[in-house]
């Protein structure tokens, strides 16, 4: 089954989707930023199969979100490396995290945290925020075209 191409789409979340939307991908960039630059490792991390991983990989390197890169050990091998635009995407996933950890886990069940480098504590929850700093609720947003009508 071929995908949609949604890189014209209109709609940002459709154009982001499109290029980074599948679970693999995503889970690929989570363990990048965690630090895993092999393939052997990403592997073993998400036990997918070779053929798919490799496809993803690809791909996320095809985008920008990845970069190779000879192998920091001198080996034969390469390894991945997020670029910013990999990076940037760290804020996508606290978001989708926070999410899960809010409506997918019970109270009493054990999961990783996300803490702040400096003192270990626990990442705030995000928030919209407008232009002036104000915190915004869901009910406060809406979508407009960019030049602005509705």
């Amino acid at each position: 089954m071929r995908k949609t191409d949604l890189s014209e789409a209109t709609c940002p979340v459709a154009r982001s989707l499109g290029e980074v939307g599948d679970w693999w991908s995503l889970l690929i960039v989570r363990d990048a930023l965690n630090g895993v630059s092999r393939f052997s490792d990403f592997q073993r991390s998400l036990g997918c199969a070779r053929n798919i991983l490799s496809a993803r990989l690809s791909k996320l390197v095809e985008a920008g979100v990845l970069v190779t890169e000879p192998a920091s050990d001198g080996s034969l091998y390469h390894q991945y490396r997020l670029t910013e635009k990999g990076k940037a995407l760290r804020v996508a996933l606290v978001a989708l995290r926070q999410w899960g950890e809010a409506y997918l886990f019970d109270e009493e069940e054990e999961r990783l945290q996300l803490v702040d480098t400096k003192d270990r504590k626990a990442v705030a929850p995000l928030e919209m925020r407008a232009h002036d700093g104000r915190a915004l609720t869901v009910d406060e947003v809406e979508v407009q075209s960019t030049s602005g009508a509705a």
